[in-house]
Order: C-alpha cells, then sequence, then structure tokens
C-alpha cells in the first residue's frame, strides 16, 4: 500500500467533525454522580440504520507539573476499577458548571498536590476512548511552579495520595517500559518529552487555545 503523499507531508493531519443523523435517543442508566448511558438509533444517510451506546461524560483536565530540573510532579492513588494505585497526573472532572478549563486544571492542581504554576501551556487534547464514550480530556503543561497559600482537605481515594517527584526522562522510561498505565500520565510525559526535544515549550498552544471538542 503506498503512503498518501499529503499524510506523509503533514497536510491534512486533522480530525474532521461529522454527525450522523439519530432516529431517535434515550438515556438507559443514569448514575446520578459522574455518567449517564445514552442509547442512540443512527440512520446514516445510504446505510443500514445501527444503535449505538454512548457514555455520556463532562470531560476531564490534567496537568503536567514540571520543576526546572524537568521533575514532573505526580500523586500515586488507589483506582477500584483497574485494582491498582497508579501514578498519575494532578487530574480532574469539569463538573464545575462553567468553569474556565484552565481554571480547573489549576483547581486540581492546588487539591491534589498544593502547589500553583504561573506557566501554563496546552500539551494534549484527546478522546479516551471514542468507541465507547464522549469523553473528551485537555492536558497541560504546569510550570514556574509554587506552594499554595493553603491546603485542600482531601477525602476516599484521595485521602491518602502521596507526591511523587520523577525526572520527565524516567517516566518516558517507564511508560515505555510498560510500567506506568494511566492514559493522561502516558499522553502527558511523551507529549512534554516531544515539545521538550523538538518545537519547545514556547511553540505549545496558549493556555486559553479553543478546544472544539468540548466547545462544540
Amino acid at each position: 500500500m503506498k503512503d498518501h503523499p499529503e499524510l506523509r507531508f503533514g497536510a491534512g493531519l486533522t480530525d474532521v467533525p461529522e454527525q450522523w443523523p439519530v432516529a431517535s435517543s434515550e438515556v438507559v442508566h443514569e448514575t446520578g454522580r459522574v455518567i449517564s448511558v445514552r442509547r442512540d438509533h443512527l440512520a446514516p444517510p445510504g446505510r443500514e440504520p445501527f444503535v449505538r451506546d454512548v457514555v455520556v461524560h463532562p470531560g476531564a483536565v490534567g496537568v503536567v507539573a514540571l520543576d526546572s530540573a524537568n521533575r514532573m510532579l505526580l500523586v500515586r492513588q488507589y483506582r477500584h476499577p483497574v485494582g491498582h494505585r497508579l501514578l498519575e497526573p494532578p487530574a480532574g472532572l469539569l463538573d464545575v458548571q462553567g468553569e474556565q478549563y484552565r481554571l480547573g486544571a489549576e483547581r486540581e492542581l492546588w487539591e491534589e498536590t498544593g502547589t500553583k504554576a504561573a506557566d501554563w501551556r496546552v500539551l494534549v487534547d484527546a478522546f479516551t476512548s471514542p468507541g465507547l464514550t464522549d469523553e473528551a480530556v485537555r492536558i497541560f503543561l504546569a510550570r514556574d511552579l509554587s506552594p499554595a497559600d493553603e491546603a485542600y482537605d482531601r477525602l476516599h481515594e484521595e485521602a491518602d495520595m502521596e507526591t511523587v517527584w520523577a525526572p520527565l526522562i524516567d517516566v518516558v522510561g517507564a511508560v515505555l517500559a510498560g510500567h506506568l498505565h494511566n492514559p493522561i500520565l502516558v499522553m502527558g510525559a511523551l507529549a512534554t518529552w516531544t515539545a521538550l526535544n523538538g518545537p519547545g515549550f514556547d511553540n505549545l498552544r496558549a493556555a486559553d487555545a479553543p478546544w472544539p471538542a468540548k466547545d462544540r
């Protein structure tokens, strides 16, 4: 199979918004907390109708907090669904109505690590599992770090979280070795390494850059 020249040289490398007609839709499960499940009956033009269940999710933000020595600030948190205690970047749901994405990231960085940052950029936007859920995540790069003025009282699985400083190069190595699995960590660490050793952090998008996946 021949390489497509437009894709080989970078032109046209963009996802394209598209919405097939939905004949009917219903909520088949609602937890009252984070997610719901919607059943869509699709009627694509010229094709046979079919049904898809969609996990409806508010979206999330994650933070690669990097100090002047290029160490990542991580938390170690128990995750019940996968039965692991994972190393993760600070992250959380966009569950505050109308909250700006960067402010949500600032809040999560403070709540989980007691840290604030003066320099913010966008690293990566991603759909976490587009065949199953509409969840979208934006990962920020935060630098010029300092301790926050006050602490946050953490609860449940966050109550015993510990913070860990790890050199970025070691995090990347652990990801490639299969030792670290949190998707925000994987995407964030690899994107940070790429920017650091490629175009540079100054070429990253501004912290308030448009986010079509959530702004629609």
